[in-house]
Parts: structure tokens; sequence; C-alpha cells
């Protein structure tokens, strides 16, 4: 049984109407993980991701990418043990 990995990740760059949240939501929920997606005012895009720590990496490894349109610059991962996982994976709305 694979170990089980919780982060936050923030996203940096011209992550904001360009359908980042979507396909992001898409691809965690491909992957079977738990969390949420949101916009931030600051024009981050803010991820709470949780399950398998191989599903979890793969995640991280393609938000570095994201869809098309989207120029990612930064990307932060911090160890998000202090949230709670959701069922399911959600879109959230802006913080």
């Amino acid at each position: 049984m694979s170990a089980i990995a919780q982060v936050i990740v923030t996203v940096q760059g011209r992550v904001q109407g360009v359908g980042y949240r979507a396909a992001c939501a898409d691809r965690a929920r491909l992957l079977g993980l738990r969390g949420w997606v949101r916009n931030r005012r600051d024009g981050a895009v803010e991820a709470f991701l949780a399950g398998p720590e191989a599903n979890v990496l793969s995640m991280r490894e393609w938000m570095w990418e994201g869809p098309d349109s989207a120029q990612v610059t930064q990307l932060d991962v911090v160890a998000g043990e202090h949230e709670a996982p959701v069922p399911g994976f959600e879109i959230r709305p802006t913080v």
C-alpha cells in the first residue's frame, strides 16, 4: 500500500483565466486525489492535494505545465497535514 501524502501547492504565473483550475480538477480526479483548487486574489492558484504519494507527485509534476494556455513561473509546496481531506476534488471560490 502506498503512503498517503497531503500537500498545499501554490502556483504562480499566468494561471488565472486560462482554464487552470478546471484542468487541475480534471487531472486530480483522474489520479484519484481528494482536495480542492481555487484562485487567489494575488493572481496565484492554490490547491490542496491528498492521496497516494506517487499520485500526488504526478499531480505536482503536471502542475508545472498545466493547460496549454498557462505559463507557470513558480510552484511552492508545503505539507498539508493540518487540512482535513474532503471527499472528491472540488473547485472552490476565490480567496
